[in-house]
């Protein structure tokens, strides 16, 4: 069998380089399925299955509204808020400001907090820490939880959300479809290179 010359050889790596770099792309890069494994999760997640996936929804906040208990859902935004805080003294700023909007008596947007948790806010607050609003914000949860969440998947505005989060997982399913098919074009090896990279080995070979 004809030997391979040294001009064979270079043309051998010129080849299979390129194809090489292909390989290691393809294998480092994201793979396809798992984007769309997790897009299928919060696609077919059913809005209203649990309270976290509608505080961030107009249409919960509306629902608040008209049942005159919104303040509950803008404690809780305003403690988010507040846990985000780094300097001491932008701790003690907003920690007042929260205690005057909605945790002393007679605020315009009083919380329904009981004495004991009320009294413990008022005293922390005068030197605020992360932790001080912890107690009271996991009530207010509670209490939406365990109160209004029930009666909002009940109510119109949830019907609503419902119709569109329906129509929204309907385009999902025809996006992760394409999706599939895009990846399986990914992952169809490319015959004639492999075919001439395995004739180049043989060559060399022998």
């Amino acid at each position: 069998m004809k030997r391979a010359t040294s001009l064979d050889l270079q043309d051998t790596k010129r080849i299979h380089n390129p194809w090489k770099s292909k390989i290691q792309n393809f294998v480092q890069s994201p793979l396809p399925w798992r984007k769309f494994n997790r897009q299928e999760t919060n696609e077919t997640s059913p809005p209203g299955e649990s309270l976290e996936t509608v505080l961030s929804q107009k249409l919960f906040r509306d629902f608040l509204k008209s049942e005159f208990c919104e303040e509950n859902l803008d404690f809780w935004l305003a403690c988010q808020e507040f846990k985000t805080s780094k300097r001491p003294e932008e701790q003690t700023r907003r920690a007042a400001r929260i205690y005057q909007e909605f945790i002393r008596d007679e605020s315009p947007k009083q919380v329904n907090l009981d004495f004991y948790t009320r009294e413990i806010i008022r005293q922390s607050v005068r030197q605020a820490s992360l932790s001080c609003f912890v107690v009271a914000q996991r009530k207010i949860y509670s209490l939406m939880e365990n109160d209004s969440f029930p009666r909002f998947n009940e109510s119109e505005q949830y019907k609503v959300l419902f119709d569109a989060a329906s129509k929204q997982r309907g385009h999902g399913k025809h996006r992760k479809a394409l999706a599939i098919r895009r990846s399986r074009d990914l992952m169809q090896p490319d015959s004639k290179a492999i075919n001439m990279q395995c004739e180049l080995y043989l060559l060399q070979k022998d």
